[in-house]
């Protein structure tokens, strides 16, 4: 599916509105929380949050950080 989305001004920020189609293929509803990540090729990528699976990966995460906090701390110089 490609979809051209506009920029708007919504307040002080910028903002898209998703047609319904891309909203069905997300399975995602007013209030929802989608996550934008970087894509391999440079890009970025738009997907749904689903609170149980983030909040899993964000505990396993933190959990390698604080264990190899002194690795990651070398690998960033």
């Amino acid at each position: 599916m490609v979809v051209e989305l506009k920029l708007r001004k919504i307040g002080n920020s910028l903002g898209v509105i998703l047609p319904k189609e891309a909203l069905t293929k997300l399975q995602v509803q007013d209030g929802d929380t989608l996550v934008l990540t970087d894509a391999p090729d440079g890009g970025v990528r738009l997907t749904a949050a689903r609170k149980e699976e983030f909040a899993t990966q964000m505990k396993t995460a933190e959990d390698i950080i604080r264990r190899y906090r002194n690795t990651l701390t070398e690998l960033a110089k």
